[in-house]
Parts: structure tokens; sequence; C-alpha cells
């Protein structure tokens, strides 16, 4: 079908392929085809057939009432007991009310103005319902649900099946799909079932040799049989040949990204005998640790080369990660180059300025003349930074968001260092890169360790480099649970400890979720996989916010004369910077702030942080904040504030990070925590999940397995012309939405 066919309306009934339109195929109606864009962006036929079944049942089964969560959409299959009419007391018209159930829990249904639904609903049928989770009196229920009945009959919206005659149909598997209030789950099921009637053959994206080395399905075989089972051992074996075929394809798709962008030519910057980088090693009052030295000369060779560096540096919080990039940006200086650093918020690129100027010295810092270029400058000064920064005479240029607008140039842009990956998505690292006259050599930094297989799954086309050790004459940090839950009186210990600790001359934080009652900090939302208010209603009170807390913190006692102040994202530039510049010199005892202290702040006097609300933040973020402190020959202090109950996940989470100091090991058991559709975060996985059946949290060796596998394809077949689905494939995998959610951040 050509696109001219499409676009004119015509519907195709012919064999169809993956890349086939759905709105251009017969079997899917106009209807369908809007419902499945709207919900879950399907474009394609592709796209339907990769939707698979979240789970199977069978029409003998019933499911556990007792676990439904309040306001999701569920599909379950349960028993009708009872059903009832009657006239409304409040107001004119009735409502059936029909009682379903599991065995051991009840779940009410009711329908108004629907009395007839009576001769449907009898009791001892039994079904799939679905619908939204609601509770009324204390009593879980479903308002108006869809449902389909396992016996012989119809309502106005459904066609119920006919039982077969034995107990094979009780137990055949039902595939039960994720699914909308629009678009059921036997919604589903009925349009997949048109669609492979009239799928065409299937080529595979797997080379005959690897599929039968592997004991796989053929591709198209493995589709049918996800989506209409007949036993349990179908589902089963064509799960893991699409779980391999999807590692495959996506490992295929990175090495083939890693590939063309080493293909591409840069410019080799090796530093000068007497130059910039000796003058800098010459000064510095320490010696770098070995794990610095590893991962600098590493960087070195990447940028001794005419392939531009792809390079992901991650490191243990307070690791020297800055250390190592600006060495980076310095070799870049001695062949005459810039280099940009991006960094997420205002309050982390001022720090940057102040910290790369003080650890230059003033003969480097006028020779190079790092600048600062952010959208709150003013204007005069905007000017005179991107004066600077064309000219080529500053050869440093740190900003935020405002370093992408299309009236920044640079004049020999070498190479790009964008800190915390997790806050920028590839577009914004692709802008950045093309203002470079040759494509700029790459640097992304990261404070939060990212597990082997998220690394392989998400950053494989990147080298990755790892800073684990930290500098000596850190003191090191304790971190304690202040558990309100279990003893809602310690919470006044917190803040005479926050006294005792000013009262030694050091400083600290009080970190909040919000900057107001309703009023979250710009970028972050309340991550509902640790808020310990998603899965206990009873603690849905308004997140802690920097407002309140302060005037709290003002008037207690224990804190009379200490130095308070705020500092959140609604605050101007200038605001924050003052704030920070006068925290760092010591004219500010406490910050009550936001995460936007999470990354970058280094204040060596900071010796304890209080972290309220602790379960609403993730894993890495409190172990982020808790980087703050400890920092200098001070010992540091984190005290997590939760009312998280002892057994929720939320609290698994808080006291996951209080129990160990390592990094790495926070990100394996954050991976083990998270719900799986979780794992690369809503930043990362963008508006559709880039994983449909590979599950990072388990699948380490299967993506090992499938990336050599990848690799010693490319080795023998850089442009995959042994393989062509394989190849067309990659091409679907790295079209620009899909690309995006896989390597953003």
């Amino acid at each position: 079908m050509t696109d001219a066919t499409a676009a004119a309306g015509v519907k195709f009934i012919g064999a169809l392929t993956l890349d086939t339109p759905l709105t251009a195929i017969r079997p899917v109606t106009p209807a369908e085809a809007k419902s499945l864009a709207k919900a879950f962006d399907m474009r394609t036929v592709g796209d339907l057939l990769s939707h698979y079944p979240r789970r199977y049942a069978r029409r003998g089964e019933l499911s556990a009432i007792s676990e439904l969560p309040l306001d999701e959409q569920v599909t379950i299959f349960a028993e009708v007991r009872s059903v009832s009419t009657h006239e409304m007391k409040t107001r004119k018209g009735s409502i059936t009310t029909v009682k379903i159930s599991d065995g051991r829990g009840i779940l009410t249904l009711t329908f108004f103005n629907q009395a007839w639904r009576e001769k449907l609903l009898v009791p001892g049928t039994r079904g799939m319902f679905t619908g939204k989770v609601t509770s009324f009196k204390s009593q879980l229920q479903l308002a108006h649900p869809h449902y389909k009945l396992f016996v012989a009959g119809s309502d106005e919206e459904q066609e119920h099946e006919i039982p077969t005659e034995g107990e094979a149909w009780l137990v055949e598997p039902v595939p039960v799909y994720p699914a909308t209030a629009a678009v059921t789950s036997w919604d589903f099921q009925t349009i997949v079932g048109k669609v492979l009637k009239h799928l065409g053959p299937v080529e595979d994206p797997l080379p005959p040799a690897l599929r039968a080395e592997r004991g796989l399905l053929p591709h198209r075989t493995a589709l049918e049989l996800i989506h209409q089972p007949v036993v349990d051992a179908d589902w089963i074996r064509s799960r893991d040949t699409l779980r391999f075929t999807e590692a495959f394809v996506l490992q295929s798709a990175l090495v083939q990204s890693r590939n063309a962008a080493r293909a591409t030519q840069s410019t080799a910057r090796v530093p000068v005998p007497g130059g910039y980088l000796e003058r800098f090693d010459a000064r510095l009052p320490f010696t770098l640790t070995a794990d610095q030295q590893t991962v600098g000369a590493e960087i070195a060779r990447d940028l001794a080369d005419t392939a531009p560096m792809n390079r992901l540096l991650q490191g243990e919080v307070g690791s020297g990660k800055t250390l190592v990039a600006l060495r980076a940006m310095l070799a870049v200086a001695d062949t005459g180059g810039q280099a940009a650093l991006l960094a997420p918020t205002e309050v982390l690129a001022a720090q940057h300025l102040r910290s790369i100027v003080q650890i230059l010295g003033p003969d480097l810092a006028a020779e190079l003349v790092p600048v600062l270029l952010t959208g709150k400058l003013p204007v005069a000064l905007r000017r005179k930074a991107l004066l600077r920064a064309v000219s080529g005479q500053a050869r440093i240029v740190i900003g935020t968001h405002a370093l992408l607008a299309e009236s920044v140039s640079f004049f020999d842009l070498g190479l790009v260092v964008i800190d915390e990956q997790h806050r920028f998505g590839v577009d914004q690292r692709e802008a950045l890169r093309l203002k470079g006259a040759v494509p700029p050599h790459l640097l992304v930094l990261t404070a939060t360790p990212i597990p082997r297989t998220v690394a392989m799954t998400v950053f494989g086309d990147l080298d990755v480099s790892t800073i684990a050790m930290l500098p000596a004459g850190r003191q090191g940090i304790q971190t304690y649970v202040v558990a309100l839950a279990e003893k809602p009186q310690t919470f006044s210990r917190v803040w005479t400890r926050l006294a005792e600790e000013l009262a030694l001359g050091r400083q600290g934080f009080v970190v909040c979720p919000a900057i107001a009652p309703k009023e979250l900090e710009e970028g972050e939302e309340i991550d509902q996989a640790t808020d310990a208010s998603a899965s206990d209603p009873t603690l849905a009170t308004p997140p802690e916010s920097v407002e309140v807390v302060l005037e709290r913190l003002r008037a207690r006692p224990e804190l009379d004369g200490a130095r308070i102040e705020p500092l959140h994202g609604r605050m101007t530039a200038d605001q924050k910077d003052q704030t920070m510049v006068a925290f760092a010199a010591g004219e500010i005892d406490v910050l009550v702030a936001t995460t936007v202290i999470e990354v970058g702040v280094d204040v060596p006097n900071a010796s304890v942080m209080v972290v309220l609300d602790a379960d609403r933040f993730g894993v890495s973020q409190l172990h982020q904040l808790r980087g703050r402190v400890g920092r200098g020959g001070v010992p540091g202090l984190c005290l997590l504030v939760t009312r998280a109950e002892i057994d929720s996940l939320a609290r698994s989470r808080v006291e996951a990070v209080a129990a160990t100091l390592d990094g790495f090991e926070l990100a394996e058991i954050d991976l083990e925590l998270r719900r799986e559709g979780d794992v690369l975060g809503s930043t990362q996985s963008g508006g559709r999940s880039s994983l449909r059946l590979l599950r990072v949290a388990t699948d380490g060796e299967l993506i090992l397995e499938a990336r050599t596998h990848a690799q010693e394809l490319a080795a023998q077949d850089p442009l995959l012309e042994s393989v062509p689905a394989l190849r067309d494939a990659v091409r679907r995998r790295l079209d620009d939405a899909e690309r995006a959610s896989l390597t953003k951040g």
C-alpha cells in the first residue's frame, strides 16, 4: 500500500506488514485507530502487536479483590453473587447493585437507570470486569464497569463467549492487556485477532543460525502465540523468543548508533607541553585518586583520537568528577578549542563557575575567561557572555538550557560536558553538539550510579568510566531514619540535634519536597513509587514545604538566633546566587531548600542534612542529598524523616539509604525495589515505555549475551545487509521518538 493510498483514506485488506498504518487497514475501524493512538501512541501494526499481554488468566480463575489498588483501572475475573435494583431516595431513577466475589472479598458494581442488567448479571455467572476502583462507605466498587461474561447471551456493548464442552475452555489462557477505560483488555484481544488474520509473512530479525542455536520460534509464530496461546507453553516459549529478540534489536541499535558516531570526524585534542593542563596539574595542592588518574587517561586517549569521544563518567557523590572534566576542558583549551558545560539548574551552574574559577587560580582563570550563561542573566551580562563565546575569548562556557538557544555560538567548540545527565534529553544534548563546526567530543557526567544492566540497555552507545574512590580526608556520613509512624515524639529531637551542630559552628540543610503547600519544585513530581501516601491513602497529607517549614523553624526556641534562609526554584537567579554565596561564606546557618541543592553544592562546613518526607523521594535523590554534607573535615549527619509504615515499599527505600553509603549498591537495590515500568524513570522512558518484555532488573545475562551477538554481527556486517528484517527493526527502534525515550537523560 502506498502513502498516497493511505492518505486518500482507502482501506487496505491484503497482507499486512508491521509498518502498515492502523488508520489504513480494514480490520481496524477509524474509531479504534484513534483510540489506540490516543491511549498508547500506536500508529502501526507493529506497535499494536508489540503491546503484549500483562498476564494470562483463566475463565475459571477468580482474582484477589482484596489486592485491588484504589483509583486505578483494573481488569479482574470474578463471579456474580447477587444483584438487586432499587429506586434512589435523593433523586429520580434507579440504581442496580451487583456483588461480585473472588471467594474471599466482595466488590460492588453499580449501574444507574439500567435495571435490565439484572437479566444478564445473574448469580453464579463468571466474567471479566474492568473499571476504575473507588471506595464508597468503606467498600470497594466499580461504577458503570465494562464487562464480558463467560456465558451465552449478549448486552449492548459486548458479545459473550459461549463455552466449549469440557474443562479445556475454563483453563485456556486468556490474555489480559494493559488497558484504559476507552480501550479494554478484550478490545485489544478482538482487534489483535482481526489483525493477525490478515498479517502477511514476517521476516525474522534474528539471524537463522542464532535463532536455531537458542531454540527460538520464528518471529511470526511468536507474535501469534503470545496473543493467542492455546496452552501455557505457547505464551511462555513465545515470550522467551520475543524477549531475546527485543534485547538483540536494542543492542544492535545501540551498536549501530555507536559505530555511526565513531565514523564521523572530530578534531584530535592533545595538550601541549607547558600548556594550560600541565600548569594546572602543577599547582594542584593534592594528588589525584587512582580512579581519577585511570579515568583521566581514558579521556585523554579519547580526546587524542579523530573519532569523537562519547563517554559516560559515573562517580560517587563527591568523588571528583568535576575535576576530571575540568582537566579534559583544559586539554581542549590547549588546542585553541572551547568547552561547554551544561548544568541542569542555575544554582549548579553558578556553583560550577565559582569552583572552577577558584581551583584554576587567578592566572589561569584570567587567561581562560570562564563565563556563565543562564536564562535570567541581565541583558548586558548576557551580551558580554555571548560575545566572549563566539569570539573564542572564553575557553570555558558554563550554563543552563540557555546554552541551547540559537543566539549562542562558539568559535571552536571542542568538548561538550553534560552534568547530571538524567536531567537532559538526547535532543538537548544534540542541540549543543551541533554548535560545533565539526562534531565535538562528548563527556556525560552522572553522580547517580547506574547498574550494569541499565548502562548496557540505556547508554550502550557510550563508553562508561567509573570513579568509585573518594578523596582522602572525608570524615564519612552517619544516616538515621526518623520513623514518625512508630515514634512521633522523636520529631522534636531532630531540631535539637540540628541546634547542637550549629552550636559547634557548623551549618545544615533542611530539604522539603515542595516550595509551598500546593507548589512542587519546578521539574519535580512526587515519586509515586516511593511516596508512602500513594500506597496508604491515610497518609495523604500535603508534602512539607519550604515556606511552612521556614516559619516553623524560625519560631523554635532551640534555633533562636540561628540565621535560617530559604532556597528554591521560584527565587530569581540573583537571589539564589546571593543565598548560596552567603551560605558558603558562613553567613547563613541553615538553608531550608528544595532539591535545587541536590547536586553540585559544595560547602565543607555543612555537617547536617535533614530530609523531611523522605519517603517522597527516590533512592538516588536521597543519596544525592546526603552527599551535600560530610564533604570536608567535618563528619556528616543525615536524618531521613518519614511517616511511612515499617513494612511499606516507601519505607524500604528510606531504610536502604540509611543502611549503606555505597551508591552503586544503592543503585542495584533501587533497581530491585522499583516496579519494572519505573526502572528508567518517567524522564527516561518517555510517553511510551521503551522496554516491552525485557526486564533490566532480572535479564542482565540475557542483555549481555544479546550485546555480544550484536557486536559480532556488526563486525562482520556493519550495514546489517544479511538480515534485512533486523535492519528494519533497528530503523524503527531508532526513529526520533523512540531514540529520545531510549537515551533521554
